[in-house]
C-alpha cells in the first residue's frame, strides 16, 4: 500500500452555500466554528456569532514566487551529439539576457494573437510619391528615403491614440495608461536583437520617425544605445518582412503589452465588390498581454491599425 493510501482523508465539513460564502469572503476557517443547524451543521448565524465575537481569521496563504522552467543543463544536452561534431561557442552577456527575458515573458505574460490582412497598395503608391520628391544632397542621394515599417510604426502609435484601452502597461497593482505611444523597433545586431524605443512616435512625422530609427539601429548595431533608449515603450514592430516571410507571432517585451509582427507584402487574389482582383497584402498578427489587453480592445486596435494602412492619407493629418 503506498503512502497516499494510507493518508486518512481530512474530516469533512457540514455548511450551508450561504455560510460558506461568507466564511470565504470574511477569511474565516470553518473548521474552527461549531454547527448550529440540523446534524451539526454550520449555517449563518455561526458565521456571523464567530465574526461578531472576534474568532480569529484564517491567515491567507503565503504568495509563493512563480518557478520559471529551467532549460536542460550543457552537459544533458551535449550528450545527444558525437564529441567533436559541433563547436561550442559560449554565450555573451546580450545571447544571456534576451534567453532570460524571453523565458519569463512567455511563462509570465499570458499571450493571445490575433490577425489580420492589410491592402496597402495605396501606401506603397504614397511611400513612393513621397520619396520621390526628396530633394538630393550634394552627393547626389536623396535627402531621405523611407521605408513601410516606417508607416507601420506611425500607424501603430496613432492606432495606439484611437484606442487608448490599449495604450498600457500591467502591474499587479494598477493599470498604467500612458499619454504617448512610445513604440520600440526590433533590430537584428550581430549576436542577437535589441529594441530601440521611438519616444512619443504618435507626433512624429514618417520622415521624423524614419531618420530616428536609422539613426538608433545604427548605434544599436555599434552597441552604443544607452539604457533609457531601449527600454519600457508601450508597443513594439517585429518586422521580417524583407526576410520573405508572410507572416509569423512575436513574443512582448515586457513591460510592453503588444507586439506587432509584421510580415511581406505580396500580390494576392482578393474578391473586390463581388469580383476576382489582384491586390498587394501585408499579413500582421498582434500578440497581447491578456492581463493588460482584452480580445475586443485588441481587436479594436489591430482594425483601427488596417484602417490607418489601407487610408494613410490619415498618418500625415
Amino acid at each position: 500500500m503506498n503512502a497516499l493510501a494510507q493518508t486518512a482523508p481530512a474530516a469533512r465539513i457540514f455548511a450551508s452555500p450561504l455560510a460558506r460564502r461568507l466564511a470565504k469572503e470574511a477569511g474565516l476557517d470553518l473548521a474552527s466554528l461549531a454547527g448550529s443547524g440540523p446534524h451539526g451543521r454550520i449555517v449563518e448565524r455561526d458565521v456571523k456569532g464567530a465574526l461578531a465575537g472576534g474568532v480569529a481569521k484564517k491567515a491567507p496563504p503565503a504568495q509563493r514566487p512563480v518557478a520559471l522552467a529551467e532549460a536542460p543543463s550543457a552537459g544533458t544536452t551535449r550528450k545527444f551529439y558525437e564529441i567533436d561534431s559541433y563547436e561550442e561557442v559560449p554565450h555573451d552577456s546580450m545571447r544571456k539576457a534576451i534567453a532570460r527575458r524571453l523565458t519569463e515573458s512567455i511563462q509570465t505574460v499570458p499571450h493571445f494573437y490575433l490577425d489580420v490582412d492589410c491592402e496597402i497598395d495605396a501606401l506603397l503608391k504614397l511611400r513612393e510619391d513621397f520619396n520621390a520628391a526628396a530633394p538630393k544632397r550634394a552627393d547626389g542621394a536623396p535627402e531621405w528615403k523611407t521605408s513601410v515599417n516606417d508607416y507601420v510604426v506611425k500607424a501603430l502609435a496613432l492606432a495606439l491614440q484611437r484606442m487608448p484601452e490599449a495604450n498600457v502597461t500591467f502591474t499587479p497593482e494598477s493599470m498604467l495608461k500612458h499619454k504617448a505611444s512610445d513604440i520600440g523597433v526590433a533590430v537584428a545586431i550581430p549576436g542577437g536583437l535589441i529594441t530601440p524605443i521611438v519616444r512619443n512616435a504618435q507626433a512624429k512625422t514618417v520622415r521624423e520617425i524614419s531618420d530616428e530609427i536609422k539613426e538608433l539601429a545604427a548605434r544599436a548595431r555599434e552597441r552604443k544605445l544607452k539604457p533609457h533608449e531601449y527600454e519600457g515603450g508601450v508597443s513594439a514592430v517585429s518586422n521580417l518582412g524583407m526576410y520573405g516571410i508572410r507572416s509569423f507571432s512575436a513574443v512582448i517585451n515586457p513591460p510592453q503589452s503588444t507586439i506587432l509582427a509584421v510580415g511581406k507584402g505580396e500580390p494576392r487574389m482578393i474578391v473586390r465588390n463581388g469580383a476576382p482582383v489582384v491586390a498587394t497584402i501585408m499579413s500582421v498578427t498582434l500578440s497581447c498581454d491578456h492581463r493588460a489587453v482584452d480580445g475586443a480592445t485588441g481587436a479594436e486596435l489591430l482594425a483601427a491599425f488596417k484602417g490607418l494602412i489601407e487610408q494613410p492619407m490619415g498618418l500625415f493629418a
